[in-house]
């Protein structure tokens, strides 16, 4: 019996872990590499934090589209061009990345650190 919990929590713990990291098929940049892609017009800029952390503080670029509604509010996205997802710290966006490639947007791509590593 006490076999049987050990899987459980294994399987359980494996399953978390896959479900936090980023999807296989979503690239990921760095701060320094997203400040050059600024001004392209191939590229979508979305910020999946809240309306209050985006007041706080936020890059111009970026539109605010809450992680929350983002399946409400994809269609308002190209599929044609490529979607660059920040959030504070890079959890929220990989989650978001994952939400986008399931609605069928196929080139996305995540800002690792997010706002925090945009800050230091």
């Amino acid at each position: 019996m006490e076999f049987i919990g050990v899987i459980v929590l294994a399987i359980l713990i494996y399953l978390y872990v896959m479900m936090k990291k980023p999807g296989e098929n979503i690239k990921q940049i760095s701060t320094n590499e997203l400040k050059s892609l600024f001004g392209n017009t191939d590229k979508q800029f979305i910020d999946v934090r809240t309306p209050g952390e985006f007041r706080q503080n936020h890059i111009r670029h970026f539109k605010n589209i809450p992680l929350q509604s983002l399946q409400q509010h994809a269609h308002k996205l190209s599929k044609d061009k490529e979607i660059i997802v920040i959030c504070q710290s890079g959890m929220r966006s990989a989650s978001a990345c994952k939400v986008l490639k399931k609605q069928g947007f196929t080139t996305v791509t995540n800002v690792k650190g997010g706002m925090n590593s945009w800050s230091n």
